[in-house]
């Protein structure tokens, strides 16, 4: 898997580092740099932007972020007033903008609004920005003590939507940076860093054409590379011969072997040459793949591998999915790029699902299904590696192997469907969030039993607008962060479901 970052300082590219992580790793800040902006104001206390620096700053690493800001002595209290302040910031952010992610205004008092917003704009580093500001502490209102930051961030803002510079508020207008809300705020900063970032310098893979008979998977290449994302297309002959021409006894083969059946359990009715190949097309995908420095891949998953290789691409997805790469069938690139905005956001395995059944007369619930190609984390006890079902019944089971079965086990979900609207030319996406359940139910494949409120509301929606039958889900409630990630800077078309 891909270990080294292609440019310096990118979070897509740093998404690479995070491969290694565990899905349980609930924060993952170091692979997002943020860069500080000290306001303060002559006639207040220039003790207060000291101390409030140096306060802020030990909160933040405390809180795991890095942190860059200019020396203390650059400017005056080591903070932003004056134009010449900002001169001195500006030149800061420029040398060091292949490093930032996001940056972070705070107020130890009112703050200077005109050097703060000269500082942003001549950087014009177009980044995240989140704006803090200080509480005031109701018995130390004096004129050497008082903080009026309450007042000044109004001031900051104001500037922000004159000049156009989208910014993330906190949870509380003004607030301590001990307080459990400025964690929490710094935690969501970073998450919407990764995502915007990821997303602007994204290269995805279409590994193959779409099906024929799901006109319901194109896209827009063009609409994708206009929001920055590459898409990177691949003829599916170009993994398959490569896998062909492996030797049985290689030892990446080998490795890989080991690996797939450390991954769940395979019948003992599957032959050896089946797990092989298996085996082979994995090492090869993921040779190609780390090769163009991929960060999500849409496969071509029937019927061109099973008719002319001999198995299914599944188990390859899912073993991706559940390392860090997210992958989706039926060259969904729309529905890839949902799972790699969810896996930013959270660090954790994303999946592609149909929503596919209702669950009896119960119409807050679903069954979403795939064939599947779930990450394992997704799955609720052991996963069955055995043969496609549904595909098996007309491409022959002997050429179905690589179905990754189980039944997701239950707890929060937030679901995500992103597209090109072709017609009107824009990017556009709905969000919403559930829970998996655990009620039963007894289809072969991938199964999850999904619980949306307004369910039907939902559906009604994705209907009249056109949007695939394919969604996304990560397993924990995430959308709040990317709702501020696409309205606040991606500017795409969104409808949040609630």
């Amino acid at each position: 898997m891909p270990k080294k970052a292609v440019r310096e300082g990118s979070i897509i590219n740093a998404l690479k580092s995070i491969h290694n992580l565990s899905n349980k790793d609930p924060v993952m800040k170091e692979d997002v740099t943020l860069a500080l902006i000290v306001g303060t104001r002559g006639i207040f206390n220039p003790k207060l932007a000291v101390e409030g620096r140096k306060s802020i700053c030990a909160r933040m690493k405390e809180l795991g972020c890095k942190v860059i800001v200019p020396p203390q002595d650059a400017t005056p209290n080591g903070a932003v007033e004056t134009v010449e302040d900002a001169r001195v910031y500006t030149k800061f952010l420029q040398e060091n903008r292949e490093k930032i992610n996001g940056i972070v205004i705070t107020l130890p008092n009112f703050g200077d609004e005109l050097g703060t917003i000269t500082a942003l704009k001549m950087a014009d580093l177009k980044v995240p920005v989140l704006v803090h500001a200080f509480d005031d502490e109701i018995n130390k209102v004096d004129v050497s003590q008082r903080r009026d930051s309450f007042c000044g961030k109004l001031s900051v803002c104001n500037n922000l939507h004159q000049y156009g510079i989208p910014f993330t508020d906190t949870t509380f207008h003004t607030e301590p940076v001990e307080s459990k809300e400025f964690a929490a705020d710094i935690d969501r900063f970073v998450r919407i860093c990764r995502i915007v970032g990821g997303l602007r310098t994204a290269r995805i893979a279409a590994i193959g054409a779409r099906p024929t008979p799901f006109q319901t998977m194109r896209y827009s290449e063009k609409l994708l590379q206009a929001a920055g994302i590459t898409v990177v297309t691949l003829d599916l002959s170009e993994i398959l011969f490569p896998a062909m021409r492996l030797d049985d006894h290689a030892a990446a083969v080998t490795r890989k072997l080991k690996e797939i059946r450390a991954y769940g359990s395979i019948p003992k009715s599957i032959a050896d040459e089946k797990v092989l190949k298996q085996a082979k097309f994995s090492v090869a995908a993921e040779e190609w793949i780390e090769k163009n420095d991929i960060h999500a891949a849409a496969f071509q998953c029937w019927t061109s591998i099973q008719q002319n290789y001999g198995c299914a691409a599944c188990l390859t997805m899912s073993m991706l999915g559940e390392k860090g790469i997210p992958c989706a069938c039926e060259v969904d690139v729309g529905g890839v790029l949902a799972m790699y905005i969810l896996r930013l956001a959270t660090g954790n395995a994303s999946a592609l699902l149909d929503w596919n059944n209702n669950y009896g007369a119960d119409r807050e619930k679903c069954v979403c299904t795939h064939c599947s190609n779930y990450p394992k984390s997704f799955i609720d006890g052991p996963v069955e590696i055995s043969n496609l079902g549904v595909l098996g019944t007309t491409l022959g089971p002997e050429n179905c192997f690589g179905g990754v079965k189980g039944k997701v086990k239950a707890g929060p979900m937030t679901f995500l469907r992103a597209d090109t609207d072709d017609l009107h030319g824009k990017m556009r996406a709905y969000l919403g969030e559930g829970e998996f359940t655990d009620d039963r139910c007894d289809m072969d494949g991938g199964i999850a039993v999904c619980k949306v409120k307004n369910l039907q509301g939902l559906m009604k929606h994705i209907c009249k607008k056109g949007f695939e039958h394919h969604v996304a889900m990560v397993r924990t409630h995430c959308a709040g962060v990317v709702r501020e990630a696409i309205e606040t800077y991606l500017g795409w078309e969104l409808y949040a479901h609630e």
